[in-house]
């Protein structure tokens, strides 16, 4: 193999779209994708076996999000930069993947030849982030929700009982709800789908 081609780990949960992507970056003559993974976790698991030079990663993945694994990497394996590949054009998430570590946020609306071009710069140590977009994120309101009130919350929004959540992330009902009226309290909002639809609106879960 080439020194100089770039090792590419893919993670889409929709399974045509990470084949398209896969396809579309497989045309380029210095680029490999090593691996595609179609949840979270299974992103993780690649990158440790592959030790790619770049991670391609959506936010809303199965068992773990886009912006759950970069923030792990950026411990784990702070050698492999991530770009985020989203539809979500809100300052919110952009705020977040930065904070996560990610070197790159882009639109899935954009030229597919733009995904191609932004592996190459963010493996040359540059960051890519759509103009418009950046600016509105430093201007925009501060998330104010905490790690674990954004966890608890996610899930409330996804339907999930207290009692189902409290099982799940080992805590007690009382403290789910605890944080849960934290986050309804900071929000503004009627009640916890309510504060769900708040924070996702404005990019914070």
């Amino acid at each position: 193999m080439n020194g100089a081609t770039i090792r590419v780990v893919l993670a889409e949960d929709q399974a045509m779209v990470l084949g398209a992507l896969a396809a579309l970056l497989e045309l380029e003559p210095d680029i490999t994708v090593v691996a595609r993974a179609a949840t979270g976790r299974a992103a993780l698991e690649a990158v440790a076996k592959h030790t790619p030079d770049v991670l391609v990663t959506d936010i809303e993945m199965p068992l773990m999000t886009g912006l759950e694994v970069a923030a792990m990497l950026r411990i784990s394996h702070p050698e492999v930069r991530t770009i985020i590949l989203t539809t979500f054009a809100r300052p919110g998430y952009l705020r977040r993947a930065l904070d996560a570590g990610a070197r790159g946020y882009l639109l899935k609306d954009h030229p597919a030849s733009e995904l191609a071009d932004a592996v190459r710069r963010v493996h040359r140590g540059l960051r890519v982030v759509d103009p418009g977009l950046a600016t509105e994120a430093w201007s925009a309101e501060a998330d104010p929700l905490t790690d674990r009130e954004r966890q608890i919350l996610q899930r409330a929004g996804d339907g999930r009982s207290s009692t189902e959540i409290a099982s799940e992330l080992h805590l007690s009902e009382g403290t789910i709800r605890n944080y849960l009226s934290e986050a309804i309290a900071k929000l503004g909002a009627s009640n916890r789908v309510d504060a769900a639809r708040i924070a996702r609106t404005k990019g914070w879960l």
